[in-house]
């Protein structure tokens, strides 16, 4: 296996995004252009009583975007996907379907696994609610069928979906170092309890994120209509992806800057410019470490900004400034956490102050919300100097000059459209590809929110008596 490149100009390249809320398809010239982008909102499914992802029909979905590209030239196709998914194949087909990881897998059984766990200073993955450690997944499936579960091959969802296209089995590691309990960031290994549990062997082997695993299956290319001869690539966590699309401009590379990657979730993710002791990382708080697709640690923090914002019931996604003063003036504001156990306060309890009736000014509440949380998980991994922002809520003015406001030290910028997870995956195909756009910096908005940010953490102080984000605490 080698780590492939386009040779040819006229080549065509198709990444293929299965997120966690949308899954998309896109189409990619050689200069780094989108032709065409297809999206697919995912239905949530329940095998017997047991929540699992929408892969059958994202397979049939996909099968008909690819058959509508194939009069395109294509020439190499890479898979991104969201973590905490983990799929299985036997006799040349799915063992399970994978589980969602937002269905509670333990229940009587939580302690018991969480006693097998590793510490987060080898792992970097806190213990987290669900399924959002793929370790927990693992447990609930060999639990119901032993015998079946350990003859099956297991890999991360992304590299499902280049098996689904080429047929080969391969597993990679910014999947694997996801959260998931089962990877050791400092060794490039799997975890003690991965390779105890006798799952370490049952993953198909890892490769790099961009190595050609072979080509398009006979069968998918008679069906799609496209060659034969397309490249298939391992492909990687869509969150990784979006660092290295990030790490293509020069404000981020190879210096000490931030990505904060928008969509379901706000992640974000620190390359610093010294080492950093990841042991310091304040577990209980929703932080972790990632590993980038070079297998370097990347001290990272999160929250579920995407779907707290759905919760809330209003878009802030749109670049307007509409009912901020009217925030400001009412002192209307949101206390975390919408979704319990994620985030900087993952054991708050969610609330409004001072709930506002019109529209514009929720939408500005819920924009400086964003912020204030994504402000507070920039601080707990040290981020400094450059921050980029990109993803769904990269077109928020509120979200982002308040971030730019809330942030003064920092230069802030917004990336394009299509500087995002897809481009990043494109650069694993061809490595000299540049982004179409400069980086926009964004500017702080006309208000000061330092008294707003101070009532905020004095709201969230009055509510704190009985949470415990100590050191090795559930979070």
């Amino acid at each position: 296996m080698e780590r492939g490149r386009g040779t040819l100009d006229a080549g065509r390249a198709i990444v293929i995004d299965i997120g966690k809320t949308l899954s998309k398809v896109s189409l990619w010239t050689r200069d780094g252009r989108c032709l065409e982008k297809r999206t697919r909102v995912n239905e949530r499914q329940v095998s017997g009583s047991f929540p699992v992802l929408d892969t059958a029909a994202t397979a049939e979905w996909l099968m008909h975007v690819l058959r509508d590209l194939s009069h395109h030239p294509v020439e190499a196709i890479i898979p991104v996907a969201h973590g905490a998914a983990v799929a299985g194949i036997k006799h040349g087909q799915l063992a399970f379907t994978p589980p969602d990881y937002e269905a509670v897998y333990l229940d009587d059984q939580r302690a018991l696994y969480a006693a097998q766990r590793d510490p987060f200073s080898e792992t970097g993955s806190p213990f987290l609610p669900a399924g959002l450690n793929l370790g927990s997944q693992l447990h609930a499936l060999e639990g119901r069928d032993p015998e079946g579960f350990r003859a099956t091959t297991l890999m991360p969802y992304a590299q499902y979906w280049a098996w689904f296209l080429s047929g080969a089995a391969v597993s990679e590691v910014t999947s694997l170092g996801c959260h998931t309990d089962l990877w050791s960031p400092a060794s490039n290994d799997f975890s003690t309890m991965a390779k105890r549990r006798g799952w370490a062997d049952q993953f198909a082997p890892c490769v790099h994120a961009g190595t050609v695993i072979g080509t398009l299956l006979p069968a998918v290319a008679a069906q799609t209509g496209l060659s034969t001869n397309v490249r298939i690539h391992a492909g990687l966590h869509d969150s990784n992806a979006a660092l290295l699309a990030a790490r293509a401009f020069a404000e981020m590379d190879r210096r000490e800057a931030t990505l904060l990657s928008t969509g379901t979730w706000f992640i974000a993710m620190r390359s610093p410019a010294t080492a950093v002791d990841l042991a310091t990382l304040p577990e209980t708080r929703d932080c972790l470490v990632n590993v980038d697709a070079f297998g370097v640690p990347v001290p990272s923090a999160r929250f579920m900004g995407g779907r707290e914002v759905e919760l809330l019931g209003q878009r802030i996604d749109v670049p307007e400034l509409d009912g901020l003063e009217a925030v400001l003036r009412s002192g209307a504001m949101v206390l975390p956490s919408q979704v319990s156990g994620c985030g900087p306060f993952p054991l708050h309890e969610p609330r409004w102050i001072n709930h506002p009736q019109a529209a514009e000014v929720k939408t500005a509440a819920i924009g400086l919300y964003a912020a204030l949380m994504a402000d507070a998980s920039l601080s707990l991994i040290g981020a400094a100097d450059v921050l980029m922002i990109e993803g769904r809520f990269a077109g928020s003015e509120v979200f982002t000059r308040a971030m730019a406001t809330l942030r003064p030290d920092m230069t802030v910028y917004v990336a394009s459209a299509e500087a995002d997870v897809a481009f990043g995956a494109l650069r694993l195909i061809w490595g000299d590809i540049a982004p179409a756009s400069a980086l926009t910096r964004v500017e702080p908005l006309d208000h000061d929110l330092a008294d707003y940010r101070t009532g905020w953490s004095a709201a969230l102080a009055t509510h704190e008596a009985n949470e415990d984000y100590s050191e090795g605490g559930d979070a």
